[in-house]
């Protein structure tokens, strides 16, 4: 490490724009999903249904985008995971966070996230994220099972992966915007996903483990 931070421009303006459009539809599907299944009130069942439908058929179009982004820009690069440090980066989180150790894998340009985020987001965007948009697809699309020989589906089936997936995605977000809390400041990773520049310690080599996923 250097020990000096420097402020490096760490987040495009496309990854910061998914990540916020990302958010919104999200929170748009979370709230309009909830009210259909009766949880509470907002626009009214059928209103609520058609919102949902339109932000889904949005966020499935966004995401095919930004996949397509990935891969023209080498970014998916970011996502190759890795077991190197991992009990490490694990140990810090449960622990050293709270005793005011350094963080053991600082970011960096070529590197920004670490192991555990690696293979966090890696399944949220390959595994999650697709069993979502496809349940909700085939939700939406209940009508047409038999003309494309998806008899052997039932409603019920469907229903409960789509909305444990959508369970399993709020706690993820609960618990990265918990997380979001833990840089050299409250706001520091907020602040960086907005503007695009954070101060960081940039490593004088490339460790190990980042020359895995380059």
């Amino acid at each position: 490490m250097t020990g000096q931070p420097k402020r490096i421009y760490l987040y495009s303006r496309y990854e910061r724009f998914w990540h916020w459009l990302q958010m919104a539809l999200i929170g748009v599907l979370l709230a309009t999903g909830l009210e259909v299944h009766g949880m509470f009130v907002l626009t009214g069942f059928q209103d609520a249904v058609n919102i949902h439908n339109f932000t889904g058929l949005a966020w499935l179009i966004a995401f095919f985008f930004f996949t397509f982004w990935m891969f023209t820009t080498g970014e998916w690069k970011q996502y190759i995971p890795t077991t190197r440090k991992m009990l490490t980066v694990i140990r810090y989180y449960s622990y050293g966070i709270f005793r005011g150790e350094t963080h053991p894998v600082p970011k960096s340009k070529k590197a920004k996230h670490n192991p555990l985020q690696r293979l966090t987001y890696l399944s949220l965007a390959a595994v999650m994220l697709p069993i979502q948009m496809i349940s909700g697809f085939l939700y939406w699309s209940y009508n047409s099972w038999t003309a494309w020989g998806l008899d052997f589906l039932t409603l019920s089936q469907v229903a409960f992966i789509h909305m444990a997936m959508a369970y399993a995605i709020l706690v993820f977000i609960i618990i990265h915007v918990y997380m979001t809390t833990t840089g050299a400041t409250v706001f520091a990773h907020l602040k960086a996903m907005i503007t695009g520049w954070e101060d960081l310690e940039e490593p004088e080599a490339v460790e190990d483990w980042e020359k895995a996923g380059s």
